[in-house]
């Protein structure tokens, strides 16, 4: 079988597979809606119908919020691990993730009036993931090691962990509450009217790194490949972490930091796609990681009937295995 007929399974399997989680994650729950009912919550919502408001207002924004962070966080993964040729990399074994928490903690917890709005929110979120990328793209210029680049990673990620405790320990207990709900990550914290202003992050984002394939492709190369080829290294790096900082930022903005998934998901693309080439991973990783999170959230959903699981948790249960696999898998 040809590597492209095999892609092209893949692409087909993943799609439907999709489809099917999409629907199962719509018509999970207590309450039978119809197709109908969600049609009717977009384009003529009635408030005073039940099965509309639970569609509009709790199903569509998780599912949707489910698609996006899957995505995202994937693909801002795929080009962490591209950009410092680490397989271990990931916007929140890197810090990147912990950046934008510090920010949105400090924007959460101060008293402004907005920062806790949908702008101020974004804002935080997206200008922390930045600082924090650009501060470690700074120490992978020094730095080559690729054991070195995860521990200063970590270390930056505990060292934003203690300023966040630090303004937890002085902030007041409503607040408080609110930021550690938030911490926990969740797919119910979107409401219907931020969808498309998360979509048109998300897009503006992806847009961006379709124009980086091409570099990205050369960069697999090495470095040195990348500057003969005709490809300018340094505004690669700049645009790979702008990417990766609009889509982290936004994601946690609107779901909170959720662990493992850009980690996890692209190194398992790459198994099973076995390629190098962007114009097929870019795709499989967006694909597979929007499948994963749905998983994901079905089976949260299953289980809140008895149980609440956040989403963070969750992630980290399932995703941490998988790396510690895949660590073995290359040590092998």
């Amino acid at each position: 079988m040809t590597s492209t007929k095999r892609h092209s399974i893949l692409f087909i399997g993943l799609s439907i597979s999709l489809l099917i989680f999409i629907l199962l994650h719509l018509f999970s729950g207590q309450l039978k809606i119809t197709l109908n009912d969600f049609w009717q919550s977009i384009f003529d919502f009635d408030k005073s119908n039940t099965s509309q408001l639970i569609a509009r207002e709790f199903r569509l924004p998780r599912m949707f919020s489910a698609l996006l962070a899957g995505a995202g966080l994937s693909l801002a993964g795929l080009l962490m691990q591209t950009l410092f040729n680490n397989p271990l990399a990931g916007p929140y074994v890197l810090g990147i993730n912990t950046g934008s928490s510090l920010f949105v903690a400090a924007s959460m917890m101060t008293g402004f009036s907005f920062f806790v709005t949908d702008a101020g929110l974004l804002l935080t979120a997206v200008t922390g993931a930045t600082i924090f990328g650009f501060i470690i793209l700074g120490f992978s210029l020094f730095v080559r090691s690729h054991v070195a680049l995860l521990l200063i990673g970590l270390m930056l990620g505990s060292f934003t962990g203690a300023i966040i405790t630090a303004i937890q320990a002085t902030t007041s207990a409503q607040q408080l509450k609110a930021f550690t709900m938030w911490t926990m990550g969740s797919l119910q914290q979107t409401r219907f009217d931020q969808l498309p202003v998360f979509l048109f992050i998300f897009a503006a984002a992806l847009m961006l790194t379709l124009f980086l394939i091409k570099p990205l492709n050369a960069l697999v190369l090495g470095e040195r490949s990348t500057e003969i080829l005709g490809f300018n290294l340094k505004r690669l790096r700049i645009l790979t972490i702008l990417a990766t900082a609009i889509l982290t930022g936004v994601i946690t903005a609107f779901c909170g930091p959720i662990a493992f998934v850009g980690l996890a998901v692209p190194n398992i693309t790459k198994m099973l796609f076995k390629t190098t080439s962007h114009h097929i991973l870019l795709f499989g990783t967006m694909l597979l990681g929007s499948l994963f999170l749905l998983f994901v959230d079905s089976i949260i959903q299953l289980c809140e009937s008895h149980f609440l699981l956040p989403l963070n948790a969750f992630t980290s249960i399932i995703g941490a295995p998988i790396i510690i696999f895949i660590i073995f898998k290359r040590m092998a």
